[in-house]
């Protein structure tokens, strides 16, 4: 498993080995020990799954209130995968990182808690799964929003409008976005 830091360094990209052959492939996805060396966190509480058609994009999603790790991948499709700094302490408090997660590449990303993490469908649908830190608490959930200028993401839509929630939609800008500390 190769653990390498992304243009944030809190946020970590995963590589497994990946065995194969005419018949597929064997991937460890999650193994506490090497997680553990990394200085990751080795217990998880919640696993999630999500299915999304092409061009919907979810968040960018943070909790104030038991702040989540999410260990994210995805299984079926191809996503932008972005994660925010949201900790005003952080000499990178506000900037962003961005990969692309697909069943194909079978990357990970680590996205710490402190940061709001979305994703934007690349491939005509898409499966996303993720492992967090701690429990889902909706009353502190927030959204910041998706096409901020101040974060500048560099989604990749090509000119085509996302499908975006409502909430997602009511997004704040990082100016009036509550944060952490």
């Amino acid at each position: 498993m190769r653990i390498t830091p992304t243009a944030l360094p809190d946020v970590l990209r995963i590589e497994s080995t990946v065995h194969g052959d005419e018949r597929g492939f064997f991937q460890e996805t999650w193994r506490c020990d090497l997680f553990e060396q990394a200085g990751l966190p080795a217990r998880f509480v919640q696993d999630n799954h999500s299915r999304s058609r092409g061009r919907t994009l979810r968040g960018l999603h943070y909790q104030l209130v038991q702040p989540q790790g999410k260990l994210v991948r995805v299984v079926i499709g191809e996503v932008f995968d972005v994660a925010v700094d949201m900790r005003r302490s952080s000499p990178t408090f506000g900037r962003w990182v961005g990969e692309i997660l697909s069943a194909e590449n079978k990357r990970q990303l680590w996205v710490p808690p402190g940061f709001a993490h979305g994703f934007l469908v690349m491939s005509d649908s898409a499966d996303f799964v993720y492992k967090c830190t701690d429990y889902y608490h909706p009353a502190s959930e927030r959204s910041l929003l998706w096409n901020d200028p101040a974060v500048g993401i560099e989604w990749p839509l090509h000119g085509t409008e996302p499908l975006l929630s409502a909430k997602d939609r009511a997004g704040a800008p990082l100016n009036a976005a509550e944060c952490y500390p």
